[in-house]
């Protein structure tokens, strides 16, 4: 007994189209060459025949070989539940000697080719079929009248069987003839993109679905050796959970003061400053905090190597190879050239999910920029995330490297408005010596210091001094001293 949706065999494609494609249909599947439609359809006839359906993949383009040792190099091998029927002309129009010329032969080849194909499904009775590819009966129709009468020709034949048929286009023809896209019960687009540098990303839209709630927009997917993953884009609306809100300690007494008492659970932290003030080591000290109290943290790296940053943080007192040998903390190193921004965000869902991640740190948001073709759409990402990690109540720590030094410094994006908490860190000069700063801009869950406070960083890890009540100017980089005394920490060797 087979279901009202046949499942195309891809989790995250499945999960777009609600379950699948509806029984009895016909679908478009179009994109130009070297999108995927082939491994898709791979998939979804291989899906058929996990659940014994006869499935039967027609080719006007390809020969049977290379489709079967396309479907070799994903590791697949096509049973005998699948048959692949190699359409070819027949002989007498390829002999000179037999060309007629009272008629066209467009209209012999296309005749012949609907034939073989109707000859081919009387005799195989499939549930599940695909047809590759559309170019080549669009070449035979020669007429957008005669292309679509055999198109609906095709349809109505079909669905005697009450067979579920997906039809290939590459989009090849020179001007895009919208005619499947009226008669098919569903289209679904792929498409790839070059980036300037980096590897290829593909994207897919379902592009209509006759009577069906769907997830609309673009979803991201790659083809990978087991064939293709489709990661749907992450809507936090459909993520509720209830969750205990309760203050995070960072094991720092100083800190922690400077935050009102602590960052708030299910919450989002954006840590701001140059180069070197310590950012990456601020976040860690919240994740060491989190695991020393048996929670699970979530490190993605996207600037650093992880093995240097292991060896890095190490000498700042924070072991995270202990860490990660005791199952508290998973690091993952994230390439922004090889990886698409929904290919991130289902690994950050899938680790929270799957191990009940409580802490998510991103080091760098400079670097998940670097993975977006455009400011406007990271925003949108951003937003999405942090909204699904606090409906997971999941707290979320992501780092910004600002442009500069000291004085006026620009941020590459601006989201300080979607976290719920801003650190902000400088640099400032004072009696001779270049010192940091840390201040916290904005807590909207409650009240917090408004003073800056010097902090130093050492083999003992983060120290944090008394507020700099009687400095003006800090934050400018060179501030004016009023006070009496020396408030400054000291070092080590002072």
């Amino acid at each position: 007994m087979t279901t009202s949706k046949a499942a195309t065999g891809i989790t995250g494609l499945d999960d777009i189209l609600s379950g699948g494609l509806s029984r009895g249909h016909v679908f478009l599947l179009e994109g130009e060459p070297g999108t995927g439609k082939t491994t898709v359809a791979l998939h979804f006839l291989l899906a058929g025949a996990a659940v014994h359906e006869r499935c039967l993949y027609i080719t006007l383009s390809e020969s049977e070989r290379e489709l079967r040792d396309g479907a070799l190099s994903h590791g697949w091998e096509l049973g005998e539940q699948i048959e692949v029927s190699e359409l070819t002309p027949p002989e007498d129009l390829l002999d000179t000697e037999h060309q007629q010329s009272l008629l066209y032969s467009s209209d012999l080849e296309l005749g012949e080719a609907t034939r073989q194909i109707f000859e081919v499904v009387e005799r195989v009775k499939p549930t599940r079929v695909v047809i590759d590819s559309l170019s080549e009966i669009r070449l035979l129709a020669q007429s957008s009248l005669r292309y679509r009468r055999q198109i609906l020709a095709i349809k109505h034949y079909f669905a005697r069987y009450d067979a579920t048929v997906i039809l290939l286009d590459d989009l090849t023809a020179e001007q895009q003839d919208k005619t499947v896209h009226s008669v098919a019960h569903g289209v679904i687009r792929l498409e790839e993109l070059t980036p300037t540098y980096g590897t290829e990303r593909r994207r897919l839209r379902v592009v209509k679905y006759r009577g069906q709630k769907y997830r609309g927009g673009y979803h991201d997917f790659t083809i990978v050796t087991d064939g293709v993953q489709v990661f749907p884009r992450l809507i936090a609306a459909e993520h509720r959970t209830a969750y205990d809100s309760r203050q995070i300690s960072s094991n720092i007494p100083e800190l922690d003061s400077l935050l009102g008492g602590g960052i708030d659970s299910g919450s989002s932290t954006l840590i701001l400053g140059p180069a070197g003030t310590g950012k990456s080591l601020l976040a860690l000290v919240f994740a060491a905090a989190a695991a020393s109290r048996g929670e699970k943290v979530g490190l993605f790296i996207f600037d650093e190597e992880k093995g240097l940053l292991i060896a890095r943080i190490k000498k700042l007192g924070i072991d995270l190879e202990v860490l990660q040998q005791s199952g508290h903390l998973l690091i993952e190193q994230v390439d922004a050239a090889e990886l698409s921004p929904g290919e991130f965000s289902h690994m950050v869902r899938k680790c929270v999910d799957e191990q009940q991640i409580s802490t998510v740190i991103i080091d760098s948001l400079n670097g998940y920029k670097a993975a977006m073709p455009e400011e406007n759409a990271l925003v949108l990402h951003i937003h999405e995330l942090l909204l699904y990690l606090n409906r997971r109540g999941a707290s979320t720590f992501m780092t910004v490297a600002q442009h500069g030094l000291v004085g006026d410094m620009q941020a590459p994006v601006d989201i300080t408005y979607l976290a719920d908490t801003v650190i902000l860190l400088r640099y400032f000069e004072a009696l001779g010596k270049v010192r940091r700063a840390i201040s916290i801009i904005k807590k909207r869950t409650g009240i917090h210091e408004s003073t800056i406070r010097e902090y130093r960083i050492s083999g003992a890890g983060l120290k944090i001094g008394v507020p700099l009540e009687a400095f003006q100017g800090v934050l400018r980089g060179v501030p004016d001293y009023a006070g009496e005394g020396n408030p400054l920490l000291r070092d080590e060797d002072e």
